[in-house]
């Protein structure tokens, strides 16, 4: 879009209007039929004159030189921006799915956002992707110390992403042994240790182990201390070094009822995308579109806020993988204790209800925010 290129309300009114019919019929509209199913209150002379100014500065353009006008990114880009507001309706409407249908008692944060993606595909009509806590930022809820065989103790840690991570250790015992029993820490022993452990590490992420000051344990204890220490850092590591970006998707039978995935190449290419090459996505989750700094009719736009809704959205030529070039991705953060851990997103075509859409995020990741900070 041409930046020195000032909308007025007739502009605006004709390119929303023009958006609003391609979303709703996917074909190509001609100023005679937007005046008159659109009551714009001018003639359709003063419409096609309108539309072939904003074909003009890049906001329309004619698929074909005899056929009616469609939106441009750059159309999309302002209209998302500038003219439309999420629907309260439907953000109410997932809200109230995600609270009734989700049962966070006993269950792993994987199932519990495998069933929200598909709860938000079912509602938006998209496809819908959440990304799982990296383990850098999910904190220690608990730990517990197990005496198993062999003189062996069994150290579980269980994350506030209700995952668990375990490691065995050999630890030496305070209890003395006879000849009929094998040298084991005593009950007490491991029930003094994980209350050190959980008193210094509850509420911090794993990697913060390496900071536990270990001469706090009394003396007796000591000997635990560069044991348990060891332990932990090779879980950390074991940990970090294990993971890859994951994404619980759902909803790609809803994607291929929309016109512009009857390609099979282009669905085909998608696909690839989402099962061998997830790592490609996982910056699109973090980072803002580029279009997004730019000037829009004179207003800078300070990432993409939409209108105090903080979503990403990245339309059509600004993604830069392209097999979603002709998509449209909507993304917004899931946080806890206002530290983002985890984002929500739904990809389907550029001609996309992004009111609905926009909604559909921004409602997961609140609920998903409270849900995990309290």
């Amino acid at each position: 879009m041409d930046s020195a290129f000032s909308l007025s309300a007739r502009h605006e009114q004709v390119l929303q209007a023009t958006i609003r019919h391609y979303i709703a019929t996917a074909e190509p509209v001609g100023s005679r039929a937007l005046a008159q199913e659109y009551d714009l209150k001018v003639s359709p002379a003063t419409v096609r004159n309108t539309m072939g100014l904003l074909e003009k500065h890049g906001l329309l353009y004619q698929p074909h030189t005899s056929s009616g006008r469609v939106p441009s990114d750059s159309g999309y880009r302002l209209y998302v921006n500038r003219l439309m507001s999420p629907s309260l309706q439907v953000g109410r409407r997932v809200d109230a799915a995600l609270s009734e249908e989700l049962d966070w008692m006993g269950r792993s944060l994987e199932a519990l956002l495998k069933e929200a993606t598909q709860i938000l595909a079912q509602i938006s009509g998209y496809l819908a992707l959440v990304t799982v806590p990296q383990s850098n930022t999910v904190l220690i809820r608990h730990i517990q110390l197990v005496t198993v065989e062999g003189g062996q103790v069994l150290m579980v840690v269980l994350l506030d992403s209700l995952a668990t991570q375990s490691v065995v250790v050999k630890l030496p015992s305070l209890t003395p042994s006879t000849p009929e029993t094998t040298p084991e820490p005593g009950s007490r022993d491991l029930e003094l240790l994980s209350n050190f452990l959980i008193h210094h590490l509850r509420g911090r992420p794993l990697a913060d182990v390496a900071t536990l000051n270990w001469d706090e344990l009394d003396t007796e204890f000591q000997p635990f201390g560069a044991l348990l220490c060891q332990a932990l850092t090779n879980l950390a590591q074991r940990s970090q070094a294990a993971e890859t970006p994951q994404f619980v998707v759902s909803g790609l039978a809803e994607v291929l009822r929309q016109p512009e995935f009857s390609d099979a190449q282009r669905i085909q290419a998608i696909v690839r995308l989402l099962e061998e090459d997830q790592s490609q996505l996982w910056p699109l989750f973090f980072a803002t579109p580029p279009l997004a700094n730019q000037m829009l009719n004179g207003l800078d736009i300070n990432g993409l806020a939409i209108k105090g809704v903080d979503v990403n959205v990245w339309i059509g030529t600004e993604n830069p993988l392209e097999p979603m070039q002709g998509c449209a991705l909507v993304v917004s953060n899931y946080t806890r204790r206002d530290t983002a851990v985890g984002s929500v997103g739904v990809l389907g075509p550029t001609r996309m209800v992004y009111e609905n859409a926009v909604a559909v995020v921004k409602s997961a990741a609140d609920y998903l925010s409270t849900a995990l900070s309290d």
